[in-house]
């Protein structure tokens, strides 16, 4: 296990971030989830899988700098093994594509500046909604994304289940037109990564994010932001 590098937990990202930082995202979509979201801190939703509300059109670990986290993606570098965004217009459906994807990387044959363009094409192309700096915080930083392409560590992920936390569907049900300015959905989303790197080494981790996914109708939905943790 002494090689082995992790990388951050999306369960725990952003944990340290004030309140009204992780609510950011989601200000002015549905007034009563932001209340919500800004007082609760961990997430543990589980369930099975919900339909889209009436109202819906449809390892190795490091810590990046402010500075990395930031960075866009070289436009030129390719996606490597990132696999490309599906065509999907149902949140749920997308976000558990997304979780896939953020939980998924191969450093074989994928470089950071490929991994973070691959997940660049996730994004809502809307800049008012898309919290970037969320999404590609979760991609250690240069040198120790080197130290793990020398291990050859990658990390494939499987999804149990997705599901609109209570919180959204409750605010969701007092204000229905709330969801027609931006459509953006909050989807809680489970399941678990498996790791491995050189020499079989490896292992397996319980996985849980909750996803911000922006669907207009008749438009294929798109990610805008690692959303705060929110009821079940």
């Amino acid at each position: 296990m002494k090689n082995r590098l992790r990388l951050p937990s999306l369960s725990s990202y952003g944990a340290g971030w004030s309140a009204n930082r992780r609510i950011a995202i989601v200000a002015g979509v549905v007034a009563a989830l932001l209340v919500l979201a800004g007082v609760v801190a961990v997430l543990t939703g589980s369930g099975e899988d919900h339909q889209a509300p009436a109202t819906t059109a449809p390892a190795p670990t490091g810590s990046p700098t402010a500075t990395e986290a930031a960075t866009e993606p070289s436009s030129a570098s390719g996606s490597g093994s990132v696999p490309k965004p599906p065509q999907i217009a149902e949140p749920v459906a997308y976000a558990r594509a997304a979780a896939q994807m953020l939980w998924s990387y191969d450093t074989r044959d994928t470089s950071r500046d490929q991994q973070l363009a691959g997940m660049r094409a996730w994004m809502t192309t809307e800049t008012k909604y898309a919290d970037w700096a969320s999404v590609s915080g979760q991609v250690p930083d240069p040198v120790l994304w080197s130290r793990m392409a020398d291990q050859d560590q990658y990390a494939a992920a499987s999804v149990t289940e997705g599901h609109y936390p209570s919180a959204f569907k409750q605010a969701l049900a007092d204000d229905p037109s709330a969801i027609t300015e931006a459509y953006i959905y909050v989807v809680t989303v489970n399941g678990k990564q498996q790791i491995a790197w050189k020499k079989g080494g490896g292992g397996t981790e319980e996985r849980a994010v909750t996803l911000a996914v922006q669907c207009r109708p008749n438009q294929d939905c798109a990610l805008a932001a690692i959303a705060p943790s929110v009821t079940q």
